[in-house]
């Protein structure tokens, strides 16, 4: 019978195989249509906001090694080492500061260590030539014996020679006088002892009180002696440093090796200046 026009099947245009990958038994799926791959992508093209993932991200070490070799970070360690160099320059060396400079000594407390290198360096002295230091400083009181005591007489007479008089005292006075004397007596206490005569500290105490209080830039008016031993010239003392000006430890190096040499301890050289008011 015919069919009607109605009912008739129409043919699909569809090949079988190509319905949505499938055939009867649905297992031919993927045979004729293979997955092409996506294409790479080059690692400039990469998210940059990672989200393929954290495996596209640079290694960390990478990232650290063109920090560190980048143009900008080489110029900013340039920069700082230019910064440092410049602070360590002592720019104190530019100003005069003259004799308002506090002596070095004064300025801090010198190690044992350090003391003990000023004993050991060029302090030790011949007799012979401390017997001739010796002769000079007893010529040079003898003699400022005599002026002072013709001052004396002159001023029961003179107004001039009474003023004269009065200023060479002041001038011995101010020559003892020394705001860093207790510094100063510190280090010849610790000094004494290193040389074994801690039992003479008090002698080396009263022998350096009368010849210049302790004060390492005293200057006899008269002979010219110098320092806290009193040396005379004080030109002797560069044997013991170059800073015998204004170094009180430079200074009792040096008078601790004199009293060695000609008596033997600060006891001695107390109980000879008892006698001659000089040593």
């Amino acid at each position: 019978m015919p069919q009607s026009h109605g009912t008739r099947r129409r043919p699909d245009p569809t090949p079988r195989h190509g319905r949505s990958g499938r055939g009867r038994s649905g297992r031919r799926r993927g045979r004729d249509t293979a997955e092409v791959p996506p294409p790479r992508r080059s690692p400039e093209a990469r998210d940059p906001f990672g989200i393929d993932g954290p495996e596209i991200r640079p290694p960390k070490k990478r990232r650290l090694r063109r920090l560190l070799t980048s143009n900008v970070t080489i110029m900013i360690v340039a920069i700082a080492a230019i910064g440092a160099a410049v602070v360590l320059v002592d720019i104190s060396r530019f100003v005069d500061e003259g004799d308002t400079k506090p002596p070095k000594a004064a300025e801090g407390d010198l190690s044992t260590n350090e003391m003990l290198t000023r004993l050991m360096a060029k302090t030790d002295m011949d007799p012979i030539v401390a017997d001739a230091i010796a002769a000079a400083k007893k010529r040079a009181y003898e003699e400022n014996k005599r002026e002072m005591e013709e001052l004396r007489k002159r001023a029961e007479k003179e107004a001039k020679a009474r003023a004269e008089l009065k200023e060479r005292q002041e001038r011995e006075r101010l020559a003892k006088s020394n705001p860093s004397a207790k510094q100063n007596k510190a280090y010849g206490k610790k000094m004494n002892a290193l040389k074994g005569w801690g039992r003479c500290w008090s002698s080396l105490l009263t022998l350096w009180n009368h010849e210049s209080g302790w004060n390492e830039r005293a200057e006899n008016p008269s002979s010219g002696a110098y320092g806290i031993p009193q040396a005379l010239p004080g030109t002797k003392m560069a044997s013991a440093g170059s800073d015998w000006r204004t170094s009180s430890p430079t200074q009792i190096a040096w008078g601790l090796g004199y009293i060695k040499a000609r008596y033997k301890t600060p006891c001695g050289a107390w109980s000879f200046w008892q006698s001659h008011n000089w040593y």
